[in-house]
């Protein structure tokens, strides 16, 4: 057994506190924030704090990363007030976590990346064509957690696209149709049960 109290926490070497604390709360969701500013540059993020925060309203919730140059992902947002999730599975995942390079605003991830913008309707940002659940949202809240200078970013979830052959009856997804991939740690992810795949 380990254990280590605050001292022995905040005296870890960086690189092993940030591995440990990623991967205390296990396998989190992996996905892809699209966006696109209003002179039309599209951009794609991909993100493993996503998370339900109920059901009536259906409102999604993710944590973004302090304020930066390359912050293009809230920025997008706070402008335009709406983006669209879309869940990363086996088949694209080295595409997706290639999104986490650091582009300029110029610079499309979805271009740079091997990624494909899909768009329905009149909503404004892209989906990611090669996903097999997305949707889209619009911006109910940004609340600053002072603690550490993220952001929890809430949205309400306004169209659902989905792989038919992925709903079950009772509406549930199965997501284990779908190769869905888990995330632990920063570049660690699942891409089966037991079977931990690291990207580099």
């Amino acid at each position: 057994m380990i254990i280590l109290d605050e001292f022995a926490i905040q005296t870890l070497d960086k690189v092993h506190k940030i591995n440990l604390i990623n991967s205390l709360p296990g396998v989190k969701s992996v996905n892809l924030i699209g966006t696109k500013d209003f002179n039309g540059l599209e951009n794609l993020a991909i993100f493993s704090t996503v998370t339900h925060l109920g059901s009536h309203p259906p409102l999604i919730g993710f944590v973004h990363r302090p304020k930066s140059e390359y912050s293009h992902t809230i920025m997008n947002i706070e402008a335009t007030g709406v983006y669209t999730i879309n869940n990363v599975h086996q088949g694209i995942l080295q595409n997706a976590h290639n999104t986490s390079e650091k582009h300029p605003k110029e610079v499309s991830e979805f271009a740079a990346c091997a990624l494909t913008p899909e768009y329905f309707a009149d909503f404004h940002p892209p989906f990611v064509k090669e996903c097999f659940v997305k949707f889209g949202l619009e911006l109910r809240e940004i609340l600053p957690i002072k603690l550490n200078g993220t952001f929890l970013v809430i949205g309400e979830v306004k169209v659902i696209i989905l792989n038919k052959n992925l709903v079950e009856e009772n509406y549930l997804i199965n997501n284990s149709k779908s190769g869905v991939v888990g995330a632990l740690g920063v570049a660690q992810y699942f891409s089966e049960p037991k079977k931990m795949v690291t990207i580099i």
